[in-house]
């Protein structure tokens, strides 16, 4: 049986592209077998009329791995 668990993430850069690679990044960092971002939000920071960084909110997907237990003799 395969189950696949969604963790929801926020981040940030100056693309939108190098935002949703900072997520994954991160996440990375502590959990296997990532494979899905999907973007549920983007936001623009804007200063002096001009837009500094995007934010977005991301759902990323990874596979949870079972072990196999042995039974103890």
């Amino acid at each position: 049986m395969t189950v696949v668990k969604v963790i929801e993430v926020i981040s940030e850069g100056k693309t939108i592209e190098s935002a949703m690679e900072a997520a994954v990044a991160e996440v990375t960092r502590t959990v296997k077998n990532v494979n899905q971002i999907n973007v549920v939000h983007i936001e623009g920071i804007v200063e002096k009329n001009k837009i500094l960084k995007y934010r977005v909110n991301s759902n990323i997907s990874f596979l949870i791995e079972h072990s196999i237990a042995t039974p103890k003799s």
